[in-house]
């Protein structure tokens, strides 16, 4: 089974409340260390097999993958998870900027307060972002055009009578 598959399976097996809450934190522990280290490091590029980067990073070759599921998005080349094996060589390419954008998108608080991002985005720019990704919650409804407002292409009849004539 590709390691993929397996932290699908690992994702969605049935266990208790207190079962799931252990396995997440434990998780969650494990990608927080990750990030710390790479943010550190602050090159944004990873490279190895598949094995090579989950023990760099303490975690299984599952665990992994689910990791690489998590940033994919944030990669400037994605990787293609259902292909990936155990000796997959993979080259990680991170954009700093995306990745603490989509941190945000995925709610996950633990990650866009690390200290470590200080001195990779500054805090002007963490706030630009994180006001960007508010704004892209927004729903806007574009105001709709009345029957006897004045016809959008500029001709000065009203809309009922030009161009919403057959609508």
């Amino acid at each position: 089974m590709k390691p993929y598959e397996q932290w699908q399976q690992m994702v969605e097996s049935e266990r208790q409340q207190p079962e799931h809450e252990t396995f997440w934190n434990a998780y969650f522990e494990k990608e927080t260390e990750a990030y710390r280290e790479i943010l550190t490091e602050n090159t944004g590029k990873l490279s190895g097999t598949h094995a090579e980067l989950s023990d760099r990073f303490s975690m299984s070759v599952a665990e992994f993958a689910g990791f690489i599921d998590g940033i994919n998005t944030s990669l400037k080349k994605e990787v293609k998870l259902d292909k990936l094996g155990v000796d997959t060589p993979l080259k990680l390419d991170i954009d700093f900027e995306k990745l603490y954008f989509n941190m945000h998108k995925a709610k996950a608080n633990w990650l866009y307060t690390l200290k470590e991002w200080e001195p990779i985005l500054s805090e002007e720019k963490r706030k630009d972002i994180a006001k960007e990704y508010r704004a892209s919650n927004i729903f806007v409804r574009e105001a709709k055009v009345g029957r006897n407002d004045p016809c959008s292409c500029g001709s000065g009849k009203k809309h009922k009578v030009c161009c919403g004539k057959n609508a």
